[in-house]
């Protein structure tokens, strides 16, 4: 979407990911206070609309989580509801409210509780009308596939992969609001259970609890709410995957290079230029895949890309500063606002002991979801955030 006016972030707030004890609508509430008083907001009708992202907790769930802060009643809530994308989809619609001048300000905010509802040892419930969802293709065996085919087209290894779940770890070693962080060594990553060949435990996203929230506004009212460090979207995409029932290169991400394109056109930043971003590594394999779907990359070299380092501290672009997914979790409607609110606190210096240095002026966030039969994902959610002060 071509933005018809500046929009910018003046406030974000999250949670801390793992199991909790309390419900959606409270992580949810948590979540979207910390992003209000970010805001320097105070009073809740000055937001005009928001977006709440939920997948697994029912029915009226922004309504739910908002209620109690005294936002029903003057204006729109909107529920969104797109897999593992529906957290950045909330995001991106709030942005479409004040890009229009439909709004001044709004809110988009992902939440999520599994772990009071889910079962151990269970998958999330499968579409029941998928082809490939009733033959028990689950995420976790199709990223499988997908990863065994790119070790045999490239030569990678499985220790190359468990590099990814060390790299990561390693970012989030003082992040407090990463689940799992710290050293953890290849040999353990690789040795940890088997789920699906060649993905070992360590190399799978937890399931995991948690929220984000993202308040969006005008220039306008980031002068009257007095933001000294408004971080400006340059760019917000959202794309449908593509059908095609025919063979296809699972090594490549249909979806995730067209949406990038787009987000690169629109924005007017390319991919050399970002500093750091924020992809969906629900897997190893998926970051790996990404790093050429995004451009960070030419295509076959993203073996070469993580063992030069460089996404890393020190490489040419920083991926998943916060931890990612592998040290985070992943509570489905959560993610992709969680990863808004990672950026925009690297961009303004606010994450000590895991801050990238130099402080990034370029940030970009990617999540995907669903899988459907002959798509490679559902949808997929991109933004592109710049820090012009």
């Amino acid at each position: 979407m071509k933005l018809q006016r500046e929009v910018y972030i003046a406030g974000v707030g999250e949670t801390t990911f793992g199991k909790h004890e309390l419900e959606y609508d409270a992580l949810g509430r948590i979540a979207a206070l910390q992003a209000l008083r970010d805001s320097n907001i105070h009073r809740p009708n000055v937001v005009q609309s928001a977006y709440v992202a939920n997948a697994t907790n029912g029915i009226v769930t922004g309504q739910t989580v908002l209620k109690d802060l005294g936002m029903c009643g003057h204006m729109p809530i909107i529920n969104v509801e797109s897999a593992c994308s529906a957290g950045g989809m909330a995001v991106h619609m709030a942005i479409r409210d004040v890009a229009t001048g439909f709004t001044e300000v709004s809110l988009g905010i992902g939440c999520e509780n599994h772990t009071l509802h889910l079962q151990s040892g269970t998958t999330f419930s499968a579409s029941l009308s998928d082809i490939e969802a009733m033959q028990g293709a689950v995420m976790t065996g199709k990223y499988a596939l997908r990863a065994q085919r790119y070790m045999y087209e490239t030569g990678a290894t499985i220790e190359d992969l468990a590099m990814i779940t060390v790299k990561n770890r390693r970012h989030a070693a003082k992040n407090p609001y990463a689940w799992f962080k710290g050293e953890i060594s290849v040999e353990k990553v690789v040795n940890s259970r088997m789920i699906a060949s060649p993905l070992t435990l360590q190399q799978c996203c937890g399931i995991a609890d948690g929220a984000g929230a993202v308040v969006v506004c005008s220039k306008e009212m980031v002068k009257k709410l007095g933001i000294k460090k408004p971080i400006r979207v340059a760019g917000t995409v959202v794309q449908s995957g593509p059908y095609h029932n025919r063979p296809r290169d699972i090594t490549g991400d249909d979806i995730t290079e067209t949406t990038s394109l787009q987000l690169y056109e629109e924005s007017g930043i390319g991919p050399l230029d970002v500093d750091i971003v924020e992809l969906h590594d629900a897997f190893t394999i998926a970051e790996l895949l990404y790093y050429e779907c995004l451009g960070l990359c030419p295509k076959g070299e993203g073996l070469r890309f993580l063992r030069e380092g460089q996404a890393t501290h020190g490489g040419q672009c920083v991926v998943s500063p916060r931890g990612g997914m592998l040290s985070y979790g992943h509570p489905i409607g959560a993610s992709g606002a969680a990863q808004i609110a990672a950026n925009v606190k690297q961009m303004r210096g606010q994450c000590p002991g895991y801050q990238v240095d130099p402080v990034p002026r370029v940030a970009m966030s990617h999540v995907t979801g669903g899988g459907l039969s002959g798509t490679e994902h559902a949808a997929c959610t991109m933004h592109m955030l710049v820090s012009d002060w």
